[in-house]
């Protein structure tokens, strides 16, 4: 094997390996985002269904008083818990930062499978592209929870994110 094919050949085992740590951080990223979604609405919803709770005329009886106060307050609750969590802003940025990182995945994938096909210069000015782009990406340090990890590295070994068309060319 000669030196420019051996190198080609480690490029394209780092772009893999690259294509596969995007891949974990994007879909934990977008686990995290359902996740906060979920959250999101669940911080909407709960005053609503709360105050409504805390003027029924049915538990706002003298022996339930204390009931719908605890209703009232906890209604009250909510909204600032959810500001102070800031918890629209870290949606915004965890979509952001997932689809960078999916995009990422595409790129070095085509990049491992087609540009490594051309010149060497250009498979390696490609792949140094990509890589600032990689670190321009990980300088937030926006990490998403342990159990996204875990449900992301479970769905992909599982095979969710396999296709068919892929079988042939790992």
């Amino acid at each position: 094997m000669s030196d420019v094919e051996e190198r080609t050949t480690r490029l394209i085992a780092e772009c893999r390996r690259q294509e596969e740590s995007c891949l974990y951080t994007s879909t934990s990223l977008y686990i995290w985002l359902r996740r906060s979604r979920l959250w999101q609405r669940v911080f909407i919803i709960a005053p609503i269904i709360l105050g409504g709770l805390a003027t029924w005329s049915v538990i706002d009886q003298p022996e339930t008083k204390w009931l719908a106060g605890t209703c009232a307050l906890l209604a009250g609750f909510f909204p600032a818990i959810y500001e102070a969590l800031k918890l629209d802003v870290h949606m915004d940025e965890i979509a952001r930062h997932a689809a960078v990182f999916k995009n990422l995945q595409d790129r070095f994938r085509q990049l491992a499978l087609v540009t490594a096909l051309g010149s060497f210069d250009d498979f390696q000015a490609g792949f140094e592209q990509l890589m600032k782009q990689m670190e321009q990406a990980r300088t937030s340090s926006l990490t998403p929870p342990e159990r996204c990890f875990k449900k992301a590295q479970g769905k992909i070994q599982s095979g969710h994110y396999s296709f068919a068309v892929d079988e042939g060319t790992k």
